[in-house]
C-alpha cells in the first residue's frame, strides 16, 4: 500500500466506508471499518490508518464513555507527528484541530477532508 490513491480496491473501499462512519459520529464502527487495511499496511500506511483509529477511539471513548484522559488522542499525534501536514487526500493537520474540538463539544464531527488546493505563486516580473 502507498496511501489511500494505491490502496487495493478493498481496502480504498474500507478507508472511505471508515470515513463516512467517522463523519457521521459513528466513531467505533470506523475504527472497525479501518482495523483489516491497518493489519496489512506497513510504513507511513500503518501511521495514518493507526492514527485515524486512535482518533475515533478517543472519541467514542469520550462520548460514549465519558474519558476525560484523551490518552488515544495523544497516542495519534504521535504517529501524525511522523507524516506530513495532508496524506493520502486528508487534511491531517485540519483533522487533528478538528477532533481537538470535538473531544470538547459532542455536535461536533470531525470529517476526513481533503487539503486546501495549493496557492500558485505569482511570477516574479522580470526586472529593469
Amino acid at each position: 500500500m502507498n496511501g489511500p490513491d494505491h490502496w487495493t480496491d478493498r481496502d480504498a473501499q474500507a478507508f472511505a466506508r471508515g470515513a463516512a462512519l467517522f463523519a457521521r459520529g459513528e466513531w467505533w464502527e470506523a475504527h472497525e471499518a479501518w482495523e483489516e487495511p491497518w493489519q496489512r499496511a506497513a510504513g507511513p500506511d500503518r501511521a495514518f490508518l493507526q492514527a485515524l483509529i486512535l482518533l475515533a477511539a478517543a472519541l467514542h471513548k469520550r462520548w460514549h464513555h465519558g474519558s476525560l484522559t484523551h490518552r488515544n488522542y495523544h497516542k495519534a499525534a504521535r504517529y501524525l507527528d511522523t507524516l506530513p501536514p495532508a496524506y493520502g487526500g486528508v487534511d491531517l493537520a485540519r483533522l487533528r484541530a478538528e477532533v481537538w474540538e470535538a473531544l470538547g463539544d459532542p455536535a461536533r464531527r470531525p470529517t476526513l477532508r481533503p487539503p486546501p488546493p495549493a496557492t500558485p505563486i505569482a511570477p516574479v516580473p522580470p526586472g529593469p
